[in-house]
């Protein structure tokens, strides 16, 4: 039991860092054993004060006493007493009443060693021993001087936390040990639990327990134990132990947990790239500790047997491209890079890991998204009757949504009587049966993929054997052919024409309007006894001939008025009305302003002639009479000057309207005709023009101007005829005889000569 207490002791002082060193202190009947130097010591904890004594075999010692007193004291008083072996001493100091005990209460052992339990800071000091019994069977005492130096620091000392091997869906249970082996008060165990950036929590679904181990009758051990169901959240979050004891001391040990887990395998990245591109996939697990992460491809691993290519090891090149495939290796994450990605790179990749002694498994399509030219196939030229089958199709993946359109038109070309659609997957038929001509155009083949839209044109073309239109023909005049031949068709015709291969001068004009020709042919025959003419329409789906027939062609006035009235508009022909009538009005104006200028001019001039009139002469109407200077007409009676009247407005009607008369001339005897003044005639004769005169015989003498006013009478004993320059004078005289006229027409020269 001696030696138990002593290694206890040994282990105490050691835990608590005190030194184990001691030195004896002798008398004659005393000797001490203290430890040398001071006793550290931390606050919350206990310290043990290693002592033993010998005495003489005279001295029984009985109770042992323990003081602690200023170091200014030579020797310590009751007063100072902090333990005492007799229960009925009342002197101990009331701080330290239940926190000091002997390591052996058996005072014959002669061990004082003692342990102080629940230190403060305030508990540091000198410390001194007093043995107490019977010498010589008298009650007697010995108080030790040397003493004991005891320092007490703060606590630094940790619990005791330990971590078993964690694993996801076990029960575990942490242990957590308080510093000290002391026999004070019981101190208080906590757990708490920290997540990555969290603040303290207590652990939830944990059980709890605190324990007390008596290792001897002055030492003990408190511990607590923290038991749950470790699962990934656990796996690198802190988990703390808190232990506190008496007067607000505590201290607190935090450790990290590691949680040996595995969760899925997860492959990100695009699974689906576009031809050309670059495909990256990663694959990472979440496992405690990091799995090994390799790929595969279907090729590369054959499940079957067992047997399989690491692409890790293997750097897999494209000779065509030089493109390269590898692989970036990270903590808990595998990265796939294969670059100039092509249709030959589509397939199942697999990507395992290996964790302890499990493996994953986690397996992505990847597909390479394309497009190639759109490719219309199918005949683009059909006959007329015939059925248009054209097909659009497209290599690509995913396949293309496919439409066809016609030009001008943006409605899609879907099922109908007379149109048939078939959508295929990555080509689309487009059919339409019994084609016209109207169904020739451009057809359009759209194209979606995914978010690429591609268009191509087929130009279709509908022919049809060529006809002559009914609008065609020939007619001659004047030994004139022209011929006409109009001609339509798919492809173009060709116009030819038989006849010319016998003439050898012709001219042949052809117009080509959309899918018409017009040929026109011109030559002269003699002979246009044929009846037709033969016109050739000729194209690659054959000939045809036509015989046009001649007609004769007969110049018709009123058909070329018609065209004329035709040709002008309303319009123009009121303005050129109006711009008519306007002109004549003016010219009218400007000639009878003339004409009576002139006369007045002529009447001042010497009459160089003079006409004479006799009573036998016929040339005078019965009534009228010649004077000297003046000459009347006078009417029998008012009735025929009404009816002379009434004749002559009759006849002067035709002249104002412009109409034509019939003309009447008479005829004279130039032998009446005399010389008035032969100076001046003779000078009139040299700048008188060669002009004409026309005399017309009426029933009435009466001379009138062309304005439609009286003319002037000729006044004076010879009658005078006035020859204008550009006017012609018109001398009525009433005929002898009914129906009979003559005229008489003279140059004026002549007559001057006769004269």
């Amino acid at each position: 039991m001696f030696v138990l207490i002593w290694a206890t002791l040994l282990f105490s002082v050691r835990d608590t860092g005190a030194s184990v060193g001691r030195t004896p202190f002798s008398d004659e009947r005393f000797c001490i054993t203290l430890s040398e130097g001071e006793i550290l010591a931390e606050a919350g904890l206990c310290v043990v004060i290693p002592c033993s004594f010998n005495t003489t075999y005279t001295f029984t010692p009985q109770h042992i006493v323990w003081y602690k007193c200023e170091p200014s004291k030579q020797k310590c008083g009751d007063s100072d007493i902090i333990f005492h072996t007799n229960k009925n001493n009342n002197k101990t100091q009331s701080g330290f009443k239940g926190r000091v005990s002997l390591l052996e209460p058996d005072v014959k052992w002669k061990n004082c060693s003692i342990i102080v339990n629940d230190l403060t800071e305030s508990d540091s000091g000198l410390y001194q021993l007093r043995v107490n019994g019977y010498l010589n069977w008298k009650t007697e005492g010995f108080t030790f001087s040397p003493r004991a130096t005891v320092s007490v620091k703060d606590l630094t000392q940790k619990p005791t936390v330990m971590i078993p091997l964690l694993t996801e869906g076990q029960q575990s249970t942490l242990s957590c040990t308080a510093p000290g082996f002391c026999s004070g008060s019981d101190p208080e165990i906590s757990w708490t639990w920290r997540g990555a950036g969290e603040k303290d929590s207590h652990i939830t679904g944990n059980i709890t327990a605190f324990r007390t181990e008596n290792l001897t009758t002055v030492t003990q051990r408190h511990s607590s134990t923290l038991t749950f169901n470790s699962s990934a959240e656990h796996h690198g979050t802190n988990v703390s132990c808190k232990v506190s004891f008496t007067n607000n001391i505590t201290t607190e040990e935090t450790v990290t947990l590691n949680v040996t887990y595995v969760k899925e395998v997860t492959v990100t990245g695009k699974t689906r790239v576009k031809e050309g591109e670059t495909l990256i996939l990663t694959c990472s697990v979440d496992s405690f500790p990091p799995s090994l992460i390799k790929w595969y491809t279907s090729s590369d691993r054959n499940m079957q047997n067992g047997t399989e290519t690491n692409l890790q090891n293997d750097t897999l090149t494209d000779p065509r491209n030089e493109t390269e495939t590898f692989l970036q290796e990270k903590n808990k994450m595998d990265t796939l890079v294969i670059s100039n990605m092509t249709t030959t790179n589509s397939g199942l990749y697999i990507c395992i890991a290996n964790h302890l002694n499990n493996t994953l498994v986690k397996k992505v399509d990847v597909t390479v998204t394309y497009m190639r030219k759109c490719v219309i196939t199918g005949d683009t030229t059909v006959e007329e009757g015939d059925a248009l089958n054209l097909t659009c199709s497209v290599e690509s993946f995913p396949p293309s949504h496919i439409t066809w359109t016609v030009l001008g038109s943006n409605t899609n070309l879907h099922t109908g009587p007379d149109t048939h659609l078939q959508n295929n997957t990555g080509s689309a038929t487009l059919v339409i049966p019994n084609v016209t001509a109207e169904h020739s155009g451009q057809y359009i083949c759209t194209a979606q993929h995914l978010n690429t839209t591609v268009a191509t044109y087929a130009d279709v073309t509908v022919t049809w054997i060529s006809t002559v239109l009914k609008n065609s023909g020939c007619e001659v005049q004047s030994e004139v052919l022209t011929c006409v031949c109009i001609s339509e068709g798919v492809p173009l015709p060709t116009i030819t024409w038989p006849l010319l291969k016998n003439h050898t001068e012709y001219s042949v004009i052809t117009t080509v309007s959309h899918h018409t020709v017009n040929s026109t042919v011109t030559l002269t025959v003699k002979d246009h006894s044929n009846t037709s003419v033969e016109c050739v329409s000729s194209s690659q789906n054959g000939e045809v001939k036509a015989n046009l027939i001649i007609r004769l062609k007969t110049p018709e006035q009123p058909a070329k008025s018609k065209m004329v009235l035709n040709i002008v508009s309303w319009l123009e022909v009121i303005i050129a009305f109006l711009i008519g009538v306007l002109f004549s009005t003016v010219l009218c104006c400007l000639a009878k302003k003339c004409h009576r200028k002139k006369q007045k001019s002529f009447r001042n001039l010497d009459e160089t002639l003079e006409m004479v009139t006799s009573q036998d002469d016929p040339l005078i109407a019965a009534g009228q009479a010649v004077e000297d200077d003046q000459t009347y007409y006078q009417e029998a009676s008012e009735g025929e000057e009404e009816a002379v009247a009434e004749e002559q407005a009759d006849q002067a009607a035709p002249d104002l309207n412009g109409g034509p008369q019939d003309v009447e001339y008479a005829s004279i005897d130039f032998s009446l005709l005399k010389t008035k003044n032969p100076r001046k005639a003779a000078k009139n004769q040299e700048t008188t023009e060669t002009e004409y005169a026309e005399i017309k015989k009426e029933v009435k003498e009466e001379i009138e101007d062309n304005g439609g006013e009286e003319g002037d009478v000729l006044e004076g004993k010879d009658e005078e005829v006035t020859i204008g320059d550009d006017e012609e004078i018109e001398q009525f005289v009433p005929e002898e005889e009914e129906g009979e006229d003559m005229a008489v027409y003279s140059n004026v020269k002549d007559i001057m000569g006769e004269i």
